[in-house]
């Protein structure tokens, strides 16, 4: 289970360094492999490829209703391996998609990571904070 932020900076090859709390975990768990894809919010979605294989059987049986959403996910995805340092490459086509400059953040989501651009994800931040929280959390205390 990934969880936590981490302050990232996108180098000039357009490659992240996996922090190293999860670079063990996902070298030993999938050899350092990853699939990375866009998320409909505007961040990317970074998968270990156990996990992306799962979610792809999933997203390819959606209904013909949802293919916007197929397109989106499957159309960008895209296949990474760490390298010795424990960095990926983020591809251009998906750093233009999601807006992302040199400072990004990325979150541990359980079985996955979202990737944003710092700026946006503050910004997405205080915006869902401003208006409050869901039905959701109903049943759960903090």
């Amino acid at each position: 289970m990934f969880q936590g932020s981490s302050a990232l900076t996108l180098d000039a090859k357009g490659r992240i360094s996996i922090p190293t709390r999860h670079r063990d975990a996902l070298r030993s768990q999938v050899e350092g492999r990853l699939t990375l894809t866009r998320h409909p919010d505007g961040c990317l979605l970074v998968y270990p490829r156990n996990v992306w294989e799962q979610k792809r059987e999933q997203i390819a049986a959606f209904p013909a209703s949802a293919r916007p959403l197929q397109r989106l996910l499957l159309g960008n995805a895209q296949d990474v391996d760490m390298d010795g340092s424990g960095r990926i490459l983020v591809a251009p086509e998906l750093r233009q998609a999601a807006g992302l400059t040199r400072e990004v953040m990325l979150l541990g989501m359980g079985g996955h990571f979202e990737l944003w651009d710092a700026a946006e994800w503050a910004r997405s931040e205080a915006e869902a904070l401003a208006q409050g929280m869901t039905d959701a959390l109903d049943n759960f205390s903090f």
